[in-house]
């Protein structure tokens, strides 16, 4: 009931944003919902039902992962101490989180659920041509209990991680007060230590695909199709995984060498203004730009395979896949960009208080843009081309 108050009273761009994470739940929910009716409708093809279901983990995640970037810019939980002070505290506001969460999820399951029904004529109307009969399954019953469990799983995962990434962190332990006047500050922190082992996943997972694909083509005497890459062979999509994941775990240290870059070789103030902002966001919209990456690289990878292999086609289930992750990894880095500006709002006013102009900040958010893409597009774009070489010659 809390959930639904703060609803109603919460800024219209919240609301915007819990709609599009309703509406990412409803596309990843109809996507869950596709595989059933696919399974029910042919139920001697258990591989390639089995091929939809994993496909499923992508959207999932994505919905996932954009539903914790919304929870993160939710005024309540920017406001810790003043939901203290109504009575809630650090874990009630975290089940309120991710109740809010799981409402605008189940919000978009309902209408999967509807959007399902009504395509396959369950709902007393005609199948949808093409879409109802082959890909959803209809005239083909299917169990209404493992019809709800399924489409359960996108609110449950989107509370699980919101209430995971909500949870408190132990505090510093502050110096003491006898040595607070010999103690130096802290020094500012080396590169984050997942930009290593991003790089090393990646260089795995493009091995293990390679290593993957060659198995396939000696096997088959032709290399692989999009719609096989689960049935043979499985340590493609393995490969393709463990470089998405070495994306994400290096942007944030990706994101850190963007602003030492722009700190090198005696900056001027516009530089070192850019180069220190990026240096102390790197942990705010790092994993937001990873993901970004890692989504980039996999579509340029799929449309490259896509094409060298033309005897598939983009379905509507893939456009609705395709569409899903894309909108919520580019909704969540937006997201992420604006929580960054909100924590420095302090810093833009003491600078401005300072005399600094506004076209000095104006440019040096232009800077910090033109330094991600610089350094950012080139290794998004050779991991696609390694991910790609494999499976087209």
């Amino acid at each position: 009931m809390l959930a639904l108050r703060l609803a109603r009273g919460t800024h219209p761009l919240v609301l915007v944003r819990r709609l599009v994470v309703a509406a990412a739940a409803a596309g990843t929910g109809f996507l869950l919902l596709a595989t059933l009716g696919h399974a029910a409708g042919h139920p001697e093809a258990v591989g390639d039902s089995l091929v939809r279901l994993l496909w499923c983990v992508a959207p999932l995640a994505a919905t996932a992962q954009f539903a914790v970037s919304v929870a993160r810019t939710d005024p309540a939980a920017r406001f810790p101490s003043g939901m203290a002070g109504a009575g809630l505290g650090p874990v009630r506001l975290i089940l309120l989180a991710a109740a809010s969460t799981a409402l605008s999820c189940a919000l978009g399951a309902a209408l999967a659920l509807l959007a399902f029904f009504r395509l396959r004529g369950d709902l007393g109307t005609s199948p949808s041509r093409g879409l109802g009969t082959d890909l959803l399954g209809a005239g083909h019953p299917v169990p209404l209990v493992g019809t709800l469990l399924l489409l359960s799983t996108v609110p449950l995962t989107a509370a699980a991680a919101t209430a995971v990434s909500l949870r408190p962190r132990e505090p510093q332990a502050a110096p003491a007060s006898t040595e607070a006047e010999d103690t130096p500050p802290p020094a500012a922190p080396a590169t984050p230590s997942g930009l290593p082992w991003g790089i090393t996943l990646a260089a795995a997972g493009l091995a293990v695909e390679s290593y993957a694909a060659r198995g396939a083509a000696t096997a088959d005497g032709l290399l692989p199709l999009p719609g096989r890459l689960i049935g043979s062979p499985p340590g493609v999509l393995a490969g393709w995984a463990l470089s998405a994941l070495g994306l994400v775990l290096a942007g944030p240290g990706l994101v850190y060498l963007c602003g030492r870059l722009l700190c090198a070789s005696r900056p001027g103030a516009l530089r070192l203004l850019a180069g220190r902002v990026l240096q102390e966001e790197a942990h705010r919209i790092g994993r937001p730009v990873g993901v970004l990456c890692a989504a980039v690289s996999g579509a340029y990878a799929a449309v490259n395979v896509f094409h060298a292999a033309p005897l598939r086609t983009f379905g509507p289930l893939t456009a609705v896949g395709a569409g899903v992750v894309l909108i919520c990894v580019t909704a969540s880095f937006l997201t992420a960009a604006v929580e960054s500006r909100a924590a420095r709002a302090d810093t833009t006013a003491a600078l401005r208080r300072l005399g600094a102009p506004a076209s000095l900040l104006r440019r040096a958010a232009t800077l910090r843009a033109l330094a991600l893409v610089v350094v950012l597009a080139p290794v998004t774009w050779s991991v696609a081309e390694l991910a790609t070489l494999p499976l087209v010659g």
